[in-house]
């Protein structure tokens, strides 16, 4: 249904010329009712910075049913989980922030991968 958003892409406001675009990384699976709200409220959301959306079927890697279980959606800024079951909308922009901060501060300069 929204496998679009798979790699969808937001250009974020920041005033930062060529900045790497954040990593967010949803967990879910098919049939997951949580895990479709949460991608909506993604498309919705207004975040200051640029930032990249990958969406992970947990069904297609044994060790992700083991890590998560049936504790999905979960989603990671910048490699660290930030949300699990649901997005808290009000909370969004300031975790976003602060994750997307922590993230680009160790950004590889040349190639724009986390550390």
């Amino acid at each position: 249904m929204l496998g679009w958003f798979t790699k969808h892409r937001r250009a974020g406001s920041s005033g930062r010329v060529g900045a790497p675009s954040v990593p967010l990384v949803l967990y879910s699976r098919p049939a997951c009712h949580l895990c479709d709200v949460m991608k909506e409220q993604l498309a919705g959301a207004h975040l200051p910075l640029a930032w990249h959306l990958v969406e992970r079927n947990i069904d297609d890697d044994p060790a992700l049913v083991e890590r998560f279980g049936e504790s999905i959606p979960v989603l990671e800024i910048g490699g660290r989980v930030a949300f699990k079951g649901r997005l808290e909308a009000g909370g969004l922009e300031r975790k976003f922030r602060r994750l997307a901060e922590a993230w680009l501060a160790n950004a590889d300069p040349g190639g724009g991968t986390g550390a």
